[in-house]
């Protein structure tokens, strides 16, 4: 990966709107041609960091997420910004869709129609071997034609067979999880994991 110079960068950070940011900077930025800038700050574990750069593993997840046929955002660039502190970045065109939370929160009955639809999809991940530990709402897009792809997928495990029913319930707990601390109170859990189409009746506990 090239390292990109201090000019480049900071370019990139005056002309780019943020769409993301936590108390270190901005996370992702739109750029004036469209693209998103994302950027990866490790809070620990530096020497893996630099070792395992979190952009280049959020581009091979990217690799195996689209040979899985799961739609997600196509990388076109992974670069440094600061080596010695193993601040890393990618560059890549978004993927066309609205969250879920967006149309949870804003168009409900849209959302309750695809309900069994998106547990078929989180069943599909669960068959295609695929453990996203960040699986909620925000992280997966609706796409215009119809169907479901994955946005901001860094933390996630590829399995060489289908996900356990141990694993399925804990990835489905991450979702409960996340429900709770987003304090949406109504969503309709029973019904997901009636379609999801499994016995997990530990998942619903």
């Amino acid at each position: 990966m090239r390292i990109v110079p201090a000019k480049e960068l900071q370019l990139w950070l005056a002309q780019g709107e943020v769409l993301e940011k936590d108390g270190r900077g901005p996370k992702v930025l739109r750029q004036p041609d469209g693209q998103l800038l994302k950027i990866f700050r490790p809070r620990r574990r530096l020497w893996l960091a630099r070792l395992r750069p979190a952009a280049q593993r959020f581009a091979r997840n990217a690799e195996r997420l689209t040979e899985r046929g799961i739609a997600t955002p196509r990388i076109s660039e992974c670069m440094w910004l600061e080596r010695s502190e193993a601040v890393s970045a990618c560059f890549y065109a978004p993927l066309p869709g609205r969250s879920l939370d967006q149309l949870y929160r804003n168009k409900r009955q849209e959302f309750d129609e695809f309900l069994p639809e998106l547990a078929d999809f989180i069943h599909t991940l669960h068959q295609r071997g695929i453990y996203f530990r960040s699986l909620h709402l925000g992280n997966i897009l609706r796409l215009p034609e119809g169907g479901f792809g994955l946005i901001d997928f860094l933390d996630m495990h590829f399995k060489r067979g289908p996900l356990s029913a141990r694993l399925a319930r804990r990835n489905l707990q991450h979702l409960r999880s996340y429900l709770h601390r987003s304090q949406i109170n109504d969503f309709p859990w029973q019904r997901l994991l009636q379609a999801y189409g499994h016995a997990l009746p530990e998942a619903g506990k």
